[in-house]
């Protein structure tokens, strides 16, 4: 499992650090998923879930951090295994006095660990399998299940396909710098205009697209997402292990309402 861990985390990296080397392959029509299969993007049905305000009666989260407090509403319409997953665990307490395990430079933050170095530590269910959707995308603000496994028969490794996996543990989305030229390469390869001008205008990191299953999305505390991804770490381990520590205090699940918005930073 360390070494599958180690692996998910070298390629996430990697996807960052390339930048609009390869922005042009997130939009592709077809995305390679489990079992040699595809998720459809089709851009005339597809619908920036993201961009709106909540509703009332919403299912959200609210995420007591020792830097601030984060809400996110929930999307188990198009992730429902794992908002599942997540709210189960927040209901009965895993969160409570979990770390703040990865700090990327601005770009985003690993939380959920029981321990500092980012290891699970338990036996909760690290394999659930991966859900992707046309709707949801990684934009500033996004919260994403870490890929925990991939999973391939023998059929598989010589045919194509297999299964990825995830767990306990999420990242909160924050952005990568849009320079004027990566901008202009995302737009001219987006076969979506507005997929495009999202990405832009509201940041996140396009390169993790239709990778990790996407839960949620911050609606308040994006001051708190970007504090969480900023902080000073330690680089000497499999994380850049936030120094002094940061926790995650507790996760609460509730609903949408307006009455208890304080604002939409």
């Amino acid at each position: 499992m360390k070494d599958g861990r180690r692996f998910i985390k070298m390629i996430l990296l990697l996807t960052l650090i390339m930048g609009s080397l390869t922005i042009s392959l997130m939009v592709l029509a077809r995305i390679r998923d489990k079992n040699n299969t595809y998720i459809t993007i089709d851009i005339g049905t597809m619908k920036l879930v993201q961009l709106e305000d909540p509703k009332e009666g919403d299912p959200i989260a609210i995420i007591d951090t020792s830097v601030g407090e984060i809400r996110m509403v929930l999307y188990p319409q198009y992730s429902p295994n794992a908002v599942k997953n997540f709210t189960d665990l927040a209901e009965k307490g895993y969160y409570d006095n979990t770390y703040v395990f990865d700090s990327q430079d601005g770009a985003y933050a690993g939380c959920g660990a029981k321990n500092q170095n980012g290891t699970v530590g338990d036996d909760t269910d690290e394999r659930i399998e991966r859900e992707l959707h046309q709707n949801l995308w990684p934009f500033r603000g996004a919260v994403c299940m870490i890929n925990t496994e991939y999973s391939r028969t023998l059929k598989e490794k010589f045919l194509g396909g297999g299964t990825y996996y995830c767990g306990s543990r999420f990242n909160i989305i924050n952005s990568i710098k849009f320079t004027d030229d990566i901008s202009e390469e995302l737009r001219e390869s987006s076969p979506s205009k507005a997929l495009a001008d999202a990405f832009i205008t509201k940041g996140g990191i396009p390169n993790f697209s239709q990778q990790m299953t996407i839960i949620g999305q911050t609606y308040e505390g994006l001051d708190v997402v970007d504090k969480l991804a900023s902080l000073e770490y330690d680089g000497t381990g499999q994380y850049n292990k936030p120094t002094p520590d940061v926790m995650i205090k507790s996760i609460r699940i509730s609903t949408y309402s307006s009455k208890d918005a304080v604002s939409g930073k």
